[in-house]
């Protein structure tokens, strides 16, 4: 009886620790927070040149998005059809068309603060939902979701989603829809997205 009682005990001390393992909701909260922080004060509200900006912007962005495992997304099931240097060369067209975007898109939150509003779980292992909201001049604040993924105690943003759209999965429906419909396909798409930054 002793023995059996040790086996459940023990069995229940591994779960509860796979579960607090999985993903730390905090770290990861404060994860955000520091970027959102260095990207509004050190980036938005800083005085510095536009060319500056958006070298500190790609740092930031580099450090921060895991664009490998959001460029293998996006590409859906293509992915898996593409060659090594497609792949190679999409993730790096792709990460430059996001640094592009994102830099000027930023300027958007200048003066705004994002106000935290705790962590959502994700049915995707090691990932979690940081909730944030925005007050905008006029109407409600803007929701803004960071889907935040955890590896080996690291933590990198892997999503936004801004008033229920996800990025992420509209990237993919996007892209998919250019592969399906042009002839060139991923070589296609790659052409499309240099023509853009």
């Amino acid at each position: 009886m002793k023995k059996v009682f040790l086996t459940l005990a023990a069995t229940v001390l591994f779960f509860s620790t796979s579960v607090r393992a999985e993903v730390d909701a905090k770290a990861a909260e404060k994860f955000v927070e520091d970027v959102t922080h260095e990207g509004i004060e050190q980036i938005v509200n800083a005085n510095v040149s536009l060319a500056e900006k958006d070298a500190r912007f790609a740092a930031l962005f580099n450090k921060a998005f895991d664009l490998d495992f959001i460029g293998q997304f996006v590409l859906g099931r293509n992915w898996r059809a593409a060659t090594p240097e497609q792949r190679k060369e999409f993730i790096s067209v792709y990460r430059q068309l996001n640094i592009s975007t994102w830099s000027k898109r930023f300027d958007e939150f200048k003066g705004k603060k994002f106000v935290f509003k705790g962590t959502s779980p994700s049915t995707s292992k090691g990932q979690v939902f940081v909730n944030t909201i925005v007050p905008m001049d006029q109407g409600e604040p803007a929701k803004v979701l960071w889907r935040v993924r955890e590896k080996a105690g690291s933590y990198k943003i892997v999503d936004i989603v801004i008033e229920n759209v996800s990025l992420a999965i509209t990237a993919r429906n996007e892209y998919t829809s250019f592969i399906k419909n042009n002839p060139g396909g991923i070589d296609a798409l790659i052409a499309n997205l240099k023509s853009k930054i």
